[in-house]
């Protein structure tokens, strides 16, 4: 599989639903983030767009919300979080384990996502993910198998305060097994936002170096100001 050519397409659907204005419901509001859905073109299920403020720069953001060590330690969602196979030096494959959730109805999932960083003209940057097939980590026994379908975060400065970054997260998530959509659709929103919080109180405890942790290959000319 070319991993890479996969990355870069998965990048640009983000894009896609990051420009797509029209057919959002919100279904949560809560502490200054916004959780919208509608249906997904992809399964039979949900897109999710949350939205909120982080108080960092956004390169800052984005490597944070980058690195795979990171990850685990703030994100309360995770038992595991691991790099599994390094593509580049903006690219690699991970495997997650999730936390049960829903009081428990919901069981831990396990994922395999390859995870892509792309930065764009405007100090915007796009970090996608998408679920891929990986030989070294067959599903196993232990865990129903999840899949990501195309997700990621869009981070970009505060146009009234360059200093602060607004971060769009997209999800849409098959979680699998015999689960009623009604569950995942009840439990999502909240989740997703407590995410977003976790974000914000993860970068206040992690000391991040100034300027950009990762290499990128020029910019996209994808977004020109109109």
């Amino acid at each position: 599989m070319d991993y890479k050519a996969l990355a870069q397409q998965t990048a640009q659907e983000i894009l896609g639903y990051y420009q797509d204005t029209s057919g959002w419901k919100v279904v949560k509001t809560s502490k200054k983030i916004t959780v919208s859905s509608k249906a997904s073109k992809k399964f039979h299920g949900n897109l999710y767009r949350v939205e909120g403020i982080i108080p960092e720069s956004t390169s800052k953001l984005s490597d944070f919300l980058y690195k795979p060590e990171n990850r685990v330690t703030w994100d309360k969602s995770l038992k595991v979080y691991n790099m599994v196979q390094k593509i580049d030096s903006d690219t690699c494959i991970c495997h997650t384990i999730t936390q049960s959730f829903a009081m428990g109805s919901i069981s831990p999932r396990d994922f395999i996502d390859l995870v892509y960083l792309k930065h764009y003209e405007g100090n915007m940057d796009i970090i996608s993910s998408t679920s891929v097939d990986f030989p070294a980590y067959p599903q196993s026994s232990n865990y129903i198998r999840g899949y990501n379908h195309a997700c990621g975060y869009i981070c970009s400065p505060l146009q009234e305060n360059p200093a602060y970054s607004k971060l769009v997260m997209f999800v849409q998530t098959e979680m699998r097994g015999k689960l009623a959509p009604s569950i995942i659709e009840a439990t999502m929103p909240s989740n997703l936002v407590s995410f977003i919080l976790n974000v914000q109180d993860g970068i206040k405890t992690h000391k991040i170096p100034s300027g950009r942790g990762y290499h990128h290959n020029g910019h996209s000319s994808l977004l020109k100001k109109k």
